[in-house]
């Protein structure tokens, strides 16, 4: 079994192996050329986030500056508006649903360093996805650790460290996140 088919399978892997590293690279090639676009550059940034990532769907917009790990271990669905400043570590995979909003420096991390000292010496990891559902309103610096769902319609409050999954239909905040309450027709602004 090769170190990415461990990655994928969610089982310890070496986080230097020489395919993961060239798989990082071919990223890296990718974020930064979108990162020197404008918004003028509109087709030109679609066709580079249709080489970086899995998929992507329709009206996709990322700020720059945008960093991701792989790339193409990231789904993106329709309406999806990405702040500046966003970091996904995507060993795991991470799928965005639709008409997902993020704030400024939201950050992924699918993977965790082995917490024995010899084996994280080794470069040993192990990566879990990260799945969060259609109409999700992530805030401004929240972190999103590996394994966690978050149910749709939900909101993430700024600042939020999300350590477990959130169910759908709720406001969540904190370090560690949790359930404030639910979302009610008492939010609507529009009535």
């Amino acid at each position: 079994m090769t170190e990415w088919e461990k990655m994928l399978a969610g089982l310890p892997q070496n986080d230097r192996a020489p395919e993961l590293e060239a798989r990082r690279l071919v990223a890296k090639r990718y974020w930064r050329e979108y990162n020197k676009t404008t918004e003028e550059d509109a087709e030109l940034r679609r066709e580079i986030m249709g080489k970086l990532f899995r998929s992507v769907g329709k009206n996709v917009f990322i700020e720059p500056d945008f960093i991701c790990e792989m790339g193409n271990n990231i789904t993106i669905g329709d309406n999806v508006f990405i702040n500046f400043g966003c970091i996904i570590f995507d060993m795991g995979e991470v799928v965005i649903g639709n008409n997902v909003m993020f704030g400024p420096r939201v950050g992924i991390y699918t993977t965790n360093h082995a917490f024995d000292p010899e084996e994280r010496v080794r470069n040993v990891v192990v990566s879990k996805p990260v799945r969060i559902g259609d109409r999700v309103w992530i805030a401004a610096d929240v972190k999103i650790v590996q394994g966690v769902t978050i149910g749709e319609n939900s909101v993430i409050g700024a600042g939020s460290v999300v350590t477990r999954d959130i169910p759908a239909g709720v406001v969540a905040a904190g370090n560690p996140c949790r359930v404030i309450r639910r979302i009610t027709e008492a939010d609507k602004w529009l009535k």
